[in-house]
C-alpha cells in the first residue's frame, strides 16, 4: 500500500478546483502522483469524494475521511495538528498502519459505517503513542459514510474533537472534591498520606506514590508509600543525589516532570541509576512550601517511560497543596490535644531517653520537663517494674508493633502512680510514641468497690446459709426423731421381753436413717462435692430403660412421649446419678400436672457457641448432648424461675417436698461440666434442658447389678476408719463374711501394719482421715506393695468429685452411707478385679 511521502512532491501540476482554498493539506494533495495509487489519477476521483474533500479541507474543525476498506486517510490541516509528527506520513496512508494502537478500534469504525451506520462517541478514552510514549486522551467522535453515485458507502467521514483538557478538568475537580471529603475526618499526618497515595496512584495508574517530609537540609524522610508491582522505597532519601539542576527547580518550587529518567540529562548519573533500580521509569514531584520554607513533596512514580499530560502535572500540583493543607491542620490539632490531653503523652527512644513530653506529665507526678527530659525513663518507675516494662519496649523494636502493658511511676513526692502504657514505634526505628493513663485513683474505687461487694457477697452467703442451716436442721430433726424414738422404743421392749414390735420399730429407724443419707447424697448434689463416676453413655438407650419404671411412677393420666435422635452423639455422665435426675425431672412435671397432661422426653445434639456461653461461668463451649423434660402443666412465674435452683426452695405445700431436687439437679449437670435452663411459662408448661458435654470416646457396656452377698475367703483386709462406730460396724460385718480384719483409727497407726509382713489383700480407708488423708495413705502402702487393692469409703471428700481422676487401676470407691450387703459386694468385686 502507498505512503504519501514527507517531501519532494512534484512541482509543476495544474491544482485540481476541489482542492483550492484547502490549505497545506490541500497543497500535498494537488502535487502528489495518485496514479499508483489504489485511488487512481486524482483527475479521476469519484465526484462523492471529492466533494466530501472540498468541505473537509476548508474547515477549522479536524475532519478525515478514510476512504474504501483500507481506510485510505484524507484529513485537512486541523486534523494535521493532531496527528502530530505522524503528519504528513499520515496522509494518503491506511489508517491501520498509520495508527496500528487503534487498529482494532478503526476496523470496527470502518466495517459498520461501511454498512451504512453512523457512530457517535462521546468523550471516547483512547491511547495513542506519542514519541513513541503511551498517551491517554478523550476525543468526541462522529462517523458518517460517504456514499457514491450508487448510493453506496464508499468510504467513511470523521469529525473529532479533542476533550482530553475538558474531562481531565472535570475528573481533576471530582477527585480533589472527593479527595478532600476524605481527608476531613482523617486526624494523623500518615493516615492522611496514606489515604492520598493510594487515591492518586488508583487515578493514575502509577507505580508508587508517596508524601515526604523535607528537613532545611534537603533530607525527606518517606513514612509511607502506595507501591504497585515495585518495592517500597520507605525511609530517609536525599533531594542532593538528584543533581545540582533538579535541586535548582526543588528550591525554586517548581514542579519537576521526568518522561524518562534513562534519557534525561538534569539528572545526575548516580541518580539515574538509583532510580532504575527502584523502577522509576518517569515521575512527578511537587515540592510543598511554608512561606520560604520546603516543608513537603508529593511524588508520582512511574515504573516505564510516560508522558505525564499538562492536566495530570496540574493535578498532582493541588493534591500536594490539599495534603499539605490536611496535614498542617492535623499537626494543628495534634498540638492542641498535645496541650490539653489528661492523659501523659512522650516521645522517646529505646537507648532510654525522652525527647518531648506533654503538659499532663508535670501535672500527674509533679516533676519540671527538665526532669523528665533529663534522666532515663527507668529511673521513674518503681524497681519491681522496671524489667518488665524494658522488656516490653525491647520487644515492641523487635516486632515493630504497637505494645501495652503497666507499671509504677514515682512522684516527685515521693509516692507512686499506676500507669497504663500504650506505645508504638516510629518508622524511623529509633524513637516512639508513648500515652500513659493514669489508673491510681480508678485502681483505688475498683478496691472500695470489691471490698463492698465483698462484704455483699459476705452478707448473703451468710443469709444463705443461714437459710441452707435451717432447712437442714428442719429436716434432720424429723429423722433424727424417728431414729432416737424407734430406738429408745425398741430398748424398752427388748428390756420387757416384748419382741413383737421391735421389727417394726427397726424399720422405722431405718426408715428415717434412709432419708437422712438420701438429704446428705442431695446436699453433696446441690455443693457439687458428690462422687461421680463418669462414663461414656448411651442417653437413648439409658431414657429407653426407664420407660417401665417413668411408666409406673407417672401414672395414668400422664402420658408420656419420648423423641429422641437417633444420631445423638455419645455424652460423658454419671449414669446412676443422671437416671436420678431426668426421675426427679419427670416427677415434678408429673405434679406440675395435678389433672394429667402430656409429658415429652427428648434428646439432641447442640454445639453451645461463645456467645452463648460467656453468660453461664465455668460453661466451656462446645458439642452437648441435651436432654430434655417438657409438661403441659401449670407452669412458673418470672419470680419463681429466679429461685429455682435455691436449696430448700418449693412451691409444694408443706410436707410434700424438700426443695433440694432442682438444686441437686443443678449441682449435678455444673459439676459433671454441663449446664441445665427452665423455660416455663403460666398456663403454659415448663420445660427443663439438661446440657451433657459430648464424649469422643467409645461406649462404655452397662453390667447388670450383682443381687447376691458374696461372702470372704480367708483374705486378710485392713481397715482405716477414724470414727468408731463405723469401724465398729464396718469390721464386725467383714469378720461375719469371712474376712480376717486389721484395724486403725488413722494413717500413721496403720502404716506400721503396712511396712510389716504381714498378708494384707485390701486396705479399706476412708478417704478424709486427720493428717495424712486415705489417698495419700494408698500411694504410700503401693510404694512397697504395688499390687495392693484399695477401697475408698467416704462421706464427702473434694478431691475426689471426679473418680475418673482419683482412682488408679487396682481402686474402686463407696459413698457413705452404704448398706452391709452392698459393702459386701464392692469389696467381693474388687477382689475379683
Amino acid at each position: 500500500m502507498y505512503n504519501a511521502p514527507t517531501n519532494d512532491f512534484p512541482l509543476a501540476r495544474a491544482t485540481p478546483q476541489f482542492l483550492s482554498g484547502g490549505g497545506e493539506c490541500g497543497r500535498l494533495l494537488a502535487d502528489h502522483d495518485w496514479s499508483h495509487t489504489s485511488l487512481g489519477p486524482i483527475e479521476l476521483w469519484p465526484h462523492c469524494l471529492t466533494s466530501a474533500l472540498s468541505i473537509l479541507l476548508r474547515s477549522r474543525v479536524p475532519i478525515v475521511v478514510l476512504w474504501g476498506h483500507d481506510g485510505v486517510m484524507l484529513y485537512n490541516d486541523a486534523y494535521s495538528e493532531f496527528a502530530g509528527n505522524r503528519h504528513p506520513a499520515s496522509l494518503g496512508s491506511n489508517v491501520r498502519e498509520s495508527w496500528p494502537e487503534l487498529a482494532g478500534f478503526n476496523d470496527t469504525v470502518i466495517s459498520k459505517a461501511l454498512a451504512g451506520n453512523t457512530l457517535h462517541y462521546r468523550d471516547q478514552e483512547l491511547t495513542i503513542l506519542r514519541g513513541g510514549v503511551p498517551e491517554t486522551v478523550w476525543m468526541d467522535l462522529n462517523y458518517s459514510p460517504v456514499v457514491d453515485e450508487a448510493g453506496l458507502p464508499a468510504g467513511v467521514i470523521c469529525f473529532l474533537a479533542d476533550t482530553t483538557e475538558r474531562v481531565a478538568a472535570e475528573r481533576r475537580a471530582a477527585f480533589l472534591l472527593a479527595l478532600s471529603d476524605e481527608l476531613r475526618p482523617l486526624t494523623t499526618p500518615a493516615d492522611i498520606m496514606n489515604r492520598t497515595a493510594e487515591r492518586l496512584g488508583e487515578l493514575l495508574d502509577a507505580s508508587r506514590v508517596f508524601y515526604a517530609e523535607i528537613t532545611d537540609e534537603g533530607m525527606m524522610t518517606v513514612e509511607r508509600d502506595y507501591s504497585r508491582g515495585v518495592d517500597s522505597i520507605v525511609g530517609v532519601h536525599s533531594l542532593a543525589s538528584f543533581g545540582p539542576d533538579l535541586l535548582a527547580a526543588y528550591r525554586a518550587g517548581e514542579p519537576v516532570v521526568v518522561r524518562n529518567v534513562g534519557g534525561d540529562e538534569r539528572l545526575s548519573a548516580p541518580a539515574r541509576t538509583g532510580l532504575t533500580a527502584r523502577e522509576v521509569g518517569a515521575f512527578i514531584d511537587v515540592v510543598l512550601f511554608n512561606e520560604a520554607r520546603w516543608v513537603g513533596l508529593l511524588a508520582v512514580q512511574y515504573a516505564s517511560p510516560r508522558i505525564w499530560s499538562t492536566a495530570e502535572e496540574r493535578l498532582v500540583q493541588e493534591v500536594g497543596e490539599r495534603v499539605k493543607v490536611a496535614i498542617e491542620r492535623a499537626r494543628a490539632e495534634r498540638d492542641r490535644l498535645w496541650d490539653l490531653s489528661q492523659d501523659m503523652l512522650a516521645r522517646a527512644d529505646f537507648a532510654g531517653m525522652m525527647s518531648a513530653v506533654n503538659p499532663a506529665w508535670s501535672k500527674v507526678l509533679g516533676w519540671s520537663e527538665s526532669d523528665l527530659l533529663t534522666r532515663a525513663y527507668a529511673n521513674f518507675m518503681h524497681p519491681d517494674d522496671v524489667g518488665p516494662s524494658m522488656d516490653a519496649i525491647s520487644g515492641m523494636a523487635v516486632t515493630g508493633q504497637p505494645s501495652r502493658f503497666e507499671n509504677r511511676v514515682s512522684t516527685r513526692d515521693g509516692g507512686w502512680r499506676h500507669i497504663e502504657w500504650t506505645v508504638a514505634p516510629e518508622p524511623d526505628g529509633e524513637n516512639f510514641v508513648a500515652v500513659g493513663r493514669d489508673l491510681t485513683d480508678a485502681k483505688s474505687r475498683a478496691t472500695e468497690l470489691e471490698n463492698a461487694q465483698e462484704a455483699l457477697r459476705q452478707s448473703q452467703k451468710m443469709e444463705a446459709v443461714g437459710q441452707l442451716t435451717g432447712g437442714i436442721a428442719h429436716d434432720f430433726n424429723n429423722m433424727l426423731t424417728g431414729i432416737i424414738g424407734s430406738l429408745d422404743l425398741i430398748r424398752r421392749n427388748i428390756g420387757a421381753g416384748k419382741l413383737e414390735r421391735v421389727d417394726r420399730y427397726i424399720d422405722a429407724a431405718n426408715a428415717s436413717a434412709q432419708r437422712a443419707a438420701a438429704l446428705t447424697s442431695r446436699l453433696l448434689a446441690f455443693g457439687r462435692r458428690q462422687s461421680l463416676d463418669l462414663r461414656t453413655l448411651d442417653v437413648n438407650a439409658l431414657v429407653c430403660s426407664m420407660n417401665e419404671l417413668l411408666d409406673r411412677t407417672l401414672g395414668e393420666q400422664t402420658v408420656l412421649e419420648t423423641h429422641l435422635n437417633p444420631e445423638l452423639w455419645a455424652a460423658s455422665s454419671d449414669a446412676n446419678q443422671l437416671e436420678s435426675a431426668l426421675l426427679n425431672l419427670c416427677i415434678n412435671a408429673r405434679d406440675a400436672m395435678p389433672s394429667g397432661g402430656k409429658l415429652v422426653v427428648e434428646t439432641d445434639n447442640v454445639h453451645l457457641d461463645e456467645h452463648y456461653t460467656m453468660d453461664h461461668p465455668g460453661l466451656a463451649p462446645g458439642d452437648y448432648v441435651v436432654l430434655s423434660v417438657s409438661d403441659t402443666g401449670i407452669g412458673m412465674s418470672a419470680s419463681t424461675l429466679e429461685k429455682v435452683f435455691e436449696p430448700f426452695f418449693t412451691t409444694k405445700p408443706v410436707g410434700q417436698g424438700t426443695g433440694l431436687g432442682l438444686s441437686m439437679i443443678y449441682g449435678f449437670a455444673r459439676q459433671s461440666g454441663g449446664h441445665v435452663h427452665i423455660y416455663s411459662e403460666l398456663g403454659v408448661g415448663t420445660s427443663v434442658k439438661f446440657f451433657i458435654p459430648r464424649s469422643h470416646q467409645g461406649i462404655e457396656p452397662v453390667h447388670a447389678p450383682k443381687t447376691k452377698t458374696v461372702g470372704g475367703q480367708g483374705e486378710m483386709v485392713l481397715v482405716v476408719e477414724d470414727d468408731p462406730s463405723v469401724r465398729l460396724v464396718v469390721t464386725e460385718v467383714l469378720c461375719e463374711i469371712g474376712y480376717s480384719v486389721f484395724e486403725a483409727l488413722d494413717a500413721a497407726s496403720a502404716l506400721p501394719i503396712l511396712q510389716s509382713n504381714k498378708d494384707i489383700d485390701l486396705l479399706i480407708t476412708d478417704v478424709g482421715l486427720p493428717g495424712i488423708s486415705g489417698r495419700q495413705l494408698a500411694e504410700i502402702a503401693r510404694q512397697t506393695r504395688p499390687e495392693l487393692k484399695v477401697l475408698f469409703i467416704t462421706g464427702y471428700a473434694q478431691n475426689a468429685a471426679v473418680r475418673s481422676g482419683f482412682l488408679d487401676k487396682g481402686m474402686d470407691m463407696m459413698t457413705k452411707p452404704f448398706a452391709m450387703d452392698a459393702l459386701a459386694m464392692k469389696i467381693r468385686d474388687v477382689f475379683d478385679g
